[in-house]
């Protein structure tokens, strides 16, 4: 689905017009704390990770969402699946990254629980989370995914979740 509206949120399929916000918020080091692979270095980073976002829109039919207030032009996050090899297995990779402003305000639930809607239909969707993102995991928990196994991710010990 390429829009889905929440409580609160439109999400719509990113496009070229959020490169911007995309930019922003992945070269943010307080939105990559948690991120192996650290902030987006510069704007051509940023472009070549969304250049794939809209492949997988063309490609698969499906990928990360822009999310935005109901009636708001400012893009509050990037998330929603994507289809990836996890520990060995093909799933729906779920994803999402929230500016700093819109942390402690439950977009993340938000947008997890939408995308759980979309993506029981199509595949698994796993949550990978470092251990320590405390505040990821009680998403992921309170979305009704439950704890799988460890693996390494991304050169770090990771926690997959399950829906």
């Amino acid at each position: 689905m390429e829009v889905v509206q929440t409580a609160r949120m439109v999400l719509s399929r990113v496009t070229l017009d959020d490169l911007t916000a995309v930019h922003e918020l992945h070269s943010d080091p307080r939105t990559n704390v948690y991120n192996p692979g650290g902030p987006s270095v510069d704007l051509v980073s940023s472009r070549a990770m969304l250049d794939l976002w809209l492949a997988d829109w063309a490609e698969r039919g499906i990928g990360y969402w822009a999310a935005r207030a109901i009636g708001g032009s400012e893009v509050l996050g990037i998330g929603g699946l994507r289809r990836a090899i996890v520990g060995g297995d093909e799933v729906l990779n779920l994803y999402y990254r929230f500016r700093p402003s819109a942390w402690g305000h439950g977009y993340a639930g938000e947008l997890v629980e939408a995308a759980l809607r979309v993506g029981k239909e199509l595949g698994t969707v796993v949550a990978v989370i470092r251990p320590d993102n405390l505040a990821s995991l009680k998403v992921a928990e309170r979305a009704g995914m439950r704890r799988d196994r460890t693996i390494p991710y991304g050169g770090v010990e990771s926690v997959v979740y399950v829906a």
